[in-house]
């Protein structure tokens, strides 16, 4: 009960700071952010001491190295958290945008106009830098924030999520525009889902098993950034060089996140020349490969794909692969197994691309290029919230525009309805 009334009172004081931050001049939060940007690097060996503790113990409950490098913060990806709320700060103010106006018969002004959600509540797994990116597009796009990182990152989120409160006291804002909700106690996640009265919505980003538990038990509109299980399909007339360079940058860059390709699917016409190659350049990077029949007859030694393998976020060195006859054997795939996150087409031929791209609906469709694009910065939005897999509201990279609504304005002259 102590710590449900905690957390029901940080949901009201966001509320309060909500208000402040929602008509907070742009000028104002492009100097907080680069404020926020500065204290990051000053603080780099506190933050790292901080991270220490939560890697010393997903060591100790061997977590497996893809998980273990999402939750590691290195000097560079400090570096890229400050220059993120600096791209932030650099990027156009949504809140005000006059997205549309017109003039009715009656000579009534109408608008819509841009203004952010309220208070946001976060739920996330694993990578502190979704703490600082996440409040950096709050701030910016009017909103508050309540965040609840995964336990794995307890002691890197506080730290973080103090460093932008001191900022912010600093600067005699209110520092309940930005909070962490410092506990690991599930508890605390369920206090959270239940703040109707004084949160907008719930964002939730991580496994299949949290948004399976955020979806039964949240009180509020949930937004989910749901599993990746994203795929590459290489055409017969795909250029297999440039094919075995994306699906190798797709799976092995970096494993253990939600754009990383988890299903190949290969040509039948193509597969005799392609997958011994792909098979040996992932297997010497460490990837496991797993081959329906048409794949172990070409590569036997792999081992056998069932059919939990193709629904799979593996979040790892781990890859799924199957021979299809051809396009429409593809989209059936993608459309019975796929999570509506990312899926690339590797082709020369311009109108099997097009019919790929037309077909498919998931958040971001690709032609020849890795599925690692599908990321906010990549795209130009600068940092995200995450990528969206829900098409209510927001739909792929969740940037600046994603965090607000519109209302209507309407300006008169002493209109009465009729």
């Amino acid at each position: 009960m102590i710590l449900a009334k905690k957390i029901q009172r940080m949901a009201e004081r966001a509320r309060e700071a909500a208000r402040e931050v929602a008509i907070m001049p742009t000028e104002a939060k492009n100097h907080l952010l680069l404020q926020m940007a500065d204290a990051l690097l000053a603080r780099k060996e506190t933050i790292h001491k901080q991270n220490q503790k939560d890697l010393k113990e997903a060591w100790q409950k061997k977590l497996s190295p893809a998980l273990t490098d999402r939750l590691t913060l290195t000097d560079k990806r400090i570096e890229e958290m400050a220059h993120g709320l600096q791209e932030v700060s650099g990027l156009p103010d949504p809140v005000g945008q006059i997205v549309k106006s017109w003039v009715r018969p009656n000579r009534l002004e109408v608008s819509r106009i841009r203004i952010p959600l309220g208070v946001i509540g976060m739920i996330y797994e694993s990578r502190p830098n979704v703490t600082v990116d996440a409040a950096g597009l709050c701030l910016k796009s009017g909103n508050a924030i309540l965040l609840r990182g995964g336990s794995e990152a307890f002691f890197s989120n506080r730290i973080l999520g103090r460093i932008l409160q001191g900022v912010l006291k600093k600067d005699n804002k209110n520092p309940d525009m930005i909070q962490v909700v410092e506990t690991t106690a599930r508890q605390g996640m369920e206090s959270l889902v239940r703040q109707s009265g004084t949160i907008d919505l719930i964002i939730p980003r991580g496994g299949e098993g949290l948004m399976r538990w955020i979806e039964r038990h949240s009180k509020i509109p949930v937004l989910k950034h749901d599993k990746g299980v994203c795929h590459i399909f290489v055409d017969e007339e795909a250029n297999l060089e440039m094919a075995e360079k994306i699906a190798f940058n797709a799976k092995v860059q970096r494993p253990g996140v939600c754009n990383a390709m988890e299903t190949l699917l290969v040509h039948e016409k193509i597969a005799p020349h392609f997958l011994p190659r792909i098979v040996k350049k992932m297997e010497e990077a460490g990837v496991e490969i797993r081959g329906d029949a048409g794949v172990r007859k070409i590569v036997p030694h792999v081992n056998k794909a069932t059919k939990k393998d193709w629904s799979a976020e593996y979040l790892d060195l781990i890859l799924a692969v199957r021979v299809v006859p051809g396009l429409e054997e593809v989209i059936r795939h993608i459309q019975k197994y796929g999570s509506s996150h990312t899926e690339s087409i590797v082709t020369e031929n311009r109108k099997t691309a097009a019919e790929f791209l037309r077909r498919l609906d998931s958040s971001v469709v690709l032609w020849n290029a890795s599925t690692r694009f599908n990321d906010g910065g990549q795209l130009g939005l600068g940092a995200e919230m995450g990528i969206s897999t829900t098409k209510l509201h927001a739909f792929g990279p969740m940037g600046l525009e994603e965090l607000t609504t519109t209302k209507f304005v309407v300006k008169g002259n002493g209109q009465i309805r009729e």
